[in-house]
């Protein structure tokens, strides 16, 4: 596939203990797909990294914030090597990271969440998301975040296109992708398409 440009954005769907990545070059109005893949954002060697919050939801939710922090950092380190892994990578095929895409779980009041493993699941939500913004800080690209429920009435809105065209073409981008092409993948090639200038 010819590239009309070297620059890429890196568009990151977070998951619980993962995010699939996308990474997407050409322009706005026309954007490529350059490749896919997915990334660990835990320690093999610490278990408690792959559910953090549910390690510590038993506690108070304040002094479970704390002690959470043993196993959250551990989760900052492995986000912030695997997304340089990701830009040598990207360096090493000609092409320049010039901001990178989130997805995930909004912000919101955790403490209006009654259900302690409910509360778990969403702060863990928010937890793979943040950290992926800080690995991008870290590296000095510009990120911007998107909310997964929002993503798509953003994207119509700043795109100019409906709803039906935007679900089109995002089958049409991953045309030349080997399989998986799901809505993850699509939900970071989108966020990535709308940092394209």
């Amino acid at each position: 596939m010819a590239k009309t440009s070297n620059l890429a954005i890196i568009g990151l769907r977070a998951r619980t203990g993962r995010a699939i990545a996308v990474v997407v070059g050409g322009s706005r109005a026309a954007p490529l797909v350059l490749s896919k893949t997915e990334i660990k954002l835990t320690d093999p060697k610490i278990p408690e990294t792959f559910q953090p919050y549910h390690e510590v939801m038993d506690l108070a939710w304040e002094q479970g914030q704390r002690a959470v922090r043993t196993f959250t950092r551990p989760i900052e380190v492995v986000a912030r090597k695997a997304l340089a892994k990701m830009i040598r990578e990207l360096q090493t095929e000609g092409l320049n990271a010039k901001g990178v895409a989130t997805v995930g779980s909004k912000d919101r009041d955790l403490t209006r969440i009654g259900n302690y493993h409910i509360r778990a699941h969403a702060a863990e939500g928010i937890l793979f998301r943040r950290v992926l913004e800080l690995a991008a800080d870290t590296h000095g690209l510009p990120t911007r975040s998107f909310p997964d429920r929002e993503l798509e009435k953003i994207a119509a809105s700043e795109l100019g296109l409906s709803p039906a065209a935007i679900k089109q073409a995002l089958g049409n981008l991953g045309q030349s992708l080997d399989p998986p092409w799901r809505a993850d993948e699509k939900q970071a090639a989108l966020a990535a398409w709308l940092m394209l200038k």
